[in-house]
Order: structure tokens, then C-alpha cells, then sequence
């Protein structure tokens, strides 16, 4: 049985393919202003990777902010159950998971069985979310994908206060003109981030294991942020891309729809 999940966020389209319980195919893009033109790339891309033709496909699970408008899903599920099943099936003791896409942030509770307890979810403010890094990787001229190396080499403490973006952005580029060194900034602001995704998370209660999924959870630097501001330890996806996680998590519920 082969099935597919496409998440169409605000910043990314991802698709997965798998067969069973093994994903052979996957694919990221940079979401454009068309989502259907977005997932139709994500797909290719990973029927590509699969080997694979759209006809070999059962079933089709989409999420994410434009689920609703590709043309080649069979089915829609919410971006919350769809990160939780999909976070469960990478690591079973999972119960807590914090999902951190561009443009929003997800603190989800779970069950033995992987099903969604609780959430919460902030989409108003990009404090908190993929954005405010990216802002912030703007405005020292960094990587964003090297921002979490960069901040491991910090050798002083330093307090990004502002939680509005705009004046967290004025604060760093103060700081800047200071002659603070860049990776005591990004540490700065790795725990000024995590604090308040931390504050989320325990506003609903944690549960071992915690583990975090979307495209932030690919920064090193926040994720040591969130241990510390946690005080337990956060786990990452195994063997697994964490920014595709949603449309894994569609697929698996492609796969049981078509079980059904």
C-alpha cells in the first residue's frame, strides 16, 4: 500500500511518500504564493525521490495552511494531529511535542497512544517562530542555518529583553553597534526565543519525553536553549528530516484511512 502526505505551510511545502510503515520519498520547497503550484513541486520532488508515478499513490492526506486547496488530496487533517502522529511514530515514548514552523509555534500533549491531549498554538505574534530568527539572521548578516554553530562559541551572557520582533531587531542591532560579539547575540537570543516557547509548553503541562519537530528544530542553539529552559532534555527526530514531520504525519493517516 502506498500512500502520501502534503503539508503546505507559510513558508515550505513537504511531501512524503511511504509504503508500509517506511517513507522512500520526500520532498521540501520553498513555498510560493500559490500553494497548489507548491504542493504539485513538493510531489514531484518526491515521487521523484520515490521512483514513483502520482497513479501508484492510494490515498493523499494534505495539511497546513493550504490544505484545503490541493486538487489531489483525497483527505485534510489538522496540522496539530498531524505533527502529533507524526512525531509519535518516530519516537513512542514521545508525549510532549513542540512544533516550530516560519510563522508559527505548536505545543502539543499527548497520549500513550499519540493522540492529542492538549494544545496550544500561536500564529499571532512571530515572536516564537522561525521568522523572528530570520529577522534576526538578517539584521547580524549570519546563516540562518548556521546560527545555532555560531552561538555555541559564545563566551558572555547577554539579555535580549524585547519580546516584539521589531524592537528585539533595534536591541540587536544596539548591541551590534556595541561591539557585543555575534555569537553572545545569538545565544541571546536562542534563550530569549525559547523562554517563550517554554512558557507555552508548561502552560499545558509537559510530559516526557519532549521532542521537537518543524524546520527551527534543525538549530542546535535553541534546542540546548529549550533544555535549559525546560530543564529537561528535548529530543530530535531520528533519522528523520524534522521539517517534514507534518506530512508524515498525513501520510500515516493516508495509510490508516485506506487500512479502513
Amino acid at each position: 500500500m502506498i500512500v502520501a502526505g502534503c503539508d503546505i505551510g507559510s513558508l515550505s511545502a513537504k511531501a512524503v511518500i511511504m509504503e508500509g510503515n517506511t517513507v522512500i520519498g520526500k520532498g521540501v520547497v520553498r513555498a510560493g504564493t500559490n500553494p497548489v503550484d507548491s504542493a504539485k513541486e513538493a510531489m514531484a520532488i518526491a515521487l521523484g525521490d520515490s521512483g514513483l508515478s502520482m497513479e501508484k499513490i492510494k490515498k493523499i492526506v494534505a495539511t497546513g495552511y493550504g490544505k484545503e486547496m490541493i486538487p489531489f488530496a483525497n483527505a485534510v487533517e489538522s496540522e496539530i494531529v498531524c505533527h502529533a502522529r507524526g512525531a509519535f511514530w518516530n519516537l513512542q515514548t514521545a508525549r510532549t511535542v513542540i512544533d516550530i514552523g516560519g510563522q508559527d509555534a505548536k505545543a502539543i500533549r499527548m497520549d500513550k497512544n499519540g493522540n492529542v491531549v492538549r494544545y496550544l498554538y500561536n500564529d499571532k505574534c512571530a515572536s516564537g517562530t522561525g521568522r523572528f530568527l530570520e529577522v534576526m539572521a538578517d539584521a547580524l548578516d549570519v546563516s540562518l542555518d548556521e546560527m545555532g554553530k555560531i552561538s555555541s562559541q559564545s563566551k558572555e551572557k547577554l539579555v535580549i529583553s524585547n519580546q516584539c520582533v521589531i524592537f528585539a531587531e533595534t536591541e540587536v542591532v544596539s548591541l551590534v553597534n556595541e561591539g557585543r560579539a555575534v555569537p553572545d547575540i545569538i545565544k541571546a537570543l536562542h534563550t530569549a526565543m525559547a523562554g517563550r516557547v517554554a512558557s507555552m509548553v508548561l502552560s499545558i503541562g509537559t510530559e516526557d519525553d519532549i521532542i521537537m519537530t518543524g524546520g527551527v528544530a534543525k538549530n542546535s542553539g535553541l534546542f540546548a536553549a529549550l533544555s535549559t529552559s525546560l530543564k529537561k532534555p528535548v529530543h530530535s527526530m531520528k533519522n528523520l528530516d524534522p521539517q517534514i514531520t507534518g506530512a508524515l504525519g498525513a501520510a500515516l493517516i493516508a495509510s490508516r484511512m485506506s487500512e479502513q
